[in-house]
């Protein structure tokens, strides 16, 4: 009895932790100013078992992957996104910061295969390398404001390789991916953002969509392009099925 009083107790003191760091306008991972709703965190839940399975379709390229710099490889203006055929499958343990992402695509150069190696924790943010229900991009203290600030269902980073017609294309390059309230319109496929004419920084993403977003890229900088990377290449998918 003692042992459960402590441990709800814990878990109150925690989620008050949560609301009076939103009212003070510190932004984190779980916190970020202006909300006007709280929610329990995973490991509230006395069933969370951390295990999320999904998969994702209706996948599109952005950009090509023998772009010459410069190229945008956010492209929010859905200049150059194309339709892909393929499938992503993610089977990940958030608590243990374990698990498998694959995305099997088929682009015009042939059949190209994105594999994730290894979980790795890039910043604290991140929790061990996969995390569930936090707050990233935008202007929330976690990530790069390349995207939107979005409520991220789950994510993974890590090292990975990735192949093209069954030879080696990429080897320990950054991966990352997450799935995320809808960041692109349905129709046009645009991002709206940076935020404009907004009624907060909620306002460049769609609660009544999720889209699943990854990429891989190389270590190597060069500035001109955006992101900054010398290989990026992102794909995007607008179905998202749980398992």
């Amino acid at each position: 009895m003692a042992k459960n009083f402590f441990r709800r107790f814990v878990c109150w003191m925690f989620a008050f932790a949560l609301v009076v760091g939103a009212a003070r306008g510190q932004a984190g991972p779980r916190s970020q100013p202006g909300t006007a709703m709280g929610i329990y965190t995973p490991g509230q839940h006395d069933l969370y078992d951390g295990h999320f399975v999904l998969s994702g379709g209706q996948i599109y390229q952005v950009g090509r992957l023998d772009d010459p710099s410069p190229w945008d490889h956010m492209d929010n203006e859905a200049k150059r996104v194309h339709p892909v055929e393929g499938i992503v499958e993610i089977n990940v343990d958030e608590i243990k910061n374990t698990g498998t992402f694959v995305a099997r695509l088929k682009v015009p150069e042939g059949d190209l295969v994105i594999e994730l190696d290894r979980v790795h924790q890039f910043s604290p943010c991140q929790d061990g390398g996969v995390a569930a229900f936090i707050f990233e991009h935008g202007d929330s203290g976690c990530g790069d404001s390349n995207w939107p600030k979005s409520l991220l269902y789950i994510a993974g980073w890590g090292y990975g390789h990735a192949t093209l017609n069954g030879k080696r294309l990429y080897e320990n390059y950054e991966m990352h991916f997450m799935v995320t309230q809808g960041m692109r319109e349905r129709k046009t496929l645009k991002v709206n953002y940076p935020l404009l004419n907004k009624k907060s920084a909620a306002g460049a993403v769609n609660p009544a969509a999720q889209q699943l977003d990854f990429y891989i890229r190389s270590p190597e900088i060069d500035e001109r392009n955006n992101p900054s990377r010398k290989v990026f290449d992102h794909f995007f998918a607008l179905e998202v099925t749980w398992k």
